[in-house]
């Protein structure tokens, strides 16, 4: 549960205290301290960045301060109005992004986000994909991403056509076409080609590696090298 209100913008303090008010119901600084294990500075800091977000208040009884969760449903007013934020920022940033698009004809990724980040730009670029070298290495290192990529991706009936190393497969996911080469084909890396870009993907289960390349004149000539491949692979 912390880890969850972490991610929505708490602090790991935070996210006790507030937790821990929740089950206790009202509480003084001293007493959140001795639950939490957290040290009354930090607890009256955190205290005070709760209260502005809206998520404690607090009364006085005796001349003594209590502290109180609020209803949790501010959780996802604060949520709204980090989403909101972002959408008042975003024009300005998609035009800082276009300035320079043109000039990033080169880029390199690493790791499972940095990959994904690819794929979800050839859902952007809503052109069919070609795939020299298709690994099931992918949807074993990326299996929940996966699932929800094929759906999208047949929303908007974006075709995938697939040479594969290696024996033909029983079945295939909707808007994809196979076809095959010798097993001495298989291989851990995997070109994509769509629209006028080019990802080169290295499949290593632990660390995946990539660099697209976006320029017309490169991905012509690789759908080329698809076209040839494609019409000598057997169906």
């Amino acid at each position: 549960m912390h880890e969850k209100l972490i991610r929505v913008g708490l602090t790991k303090t935070e996210a006790k205290i507030y937790v821990m008010l929740l089950d206790i119901t009202k509480a003084q600084a001293g007493v959140l301290s001795r639950k939490t294990g957290i040290h009354r500075r930090s607890i009256y800091d955190a205290l005070d960045r709760l209260i502005e977000k809206g998520l404690v208040s607090y009364i006085v009884e005796n001349g003594k301060r209590y502290y109180i969760a609020a209803d949790p449903k501010r959780v996802q007013e604060l949520i709204d109005e980090q989403r909101e934020d972002v959408y008042q920022v975003l024009p300005l940033l998609q035009a800082k992004f276009r300035e320079h698009k043109d000039k990033q004809e080169t880029m390199f990724y690493r790791g499972k986000e940095g990959i994904k980040t690819i794929f979800e730009d050839q859902l952007a670029t809503g052109k069919g994909i070609d795939v020299i070298g298709a690994s099931e290495q992918a949807e074993e290192i990326l299996p929940y991403y996966f699932f929800h990529y094929k759906k999208r991706r047949v929303q908007k009936k974006l075709l995938i056509r697939a040479i594969y190393g290696g024996k033909s497969k029983s079945s295939l996911p909707s808007l994809v076409e196979a076809r095959y080469l010798p097993s001495s084909f298989s291989t851990l890396v995997s070109t994509y080609i769509y629209g006028p870009k080019v990802a080169i993907v290295i499949w290593l289960v632990h660390d995946p590696v990539a660099i697209v390349i976006q320029q017309p004149d490169v991905s012509a000539t690789f759908k080329n090298y698809f076209t040839v491949l494609w019409s000598v692979a057997k169906s």
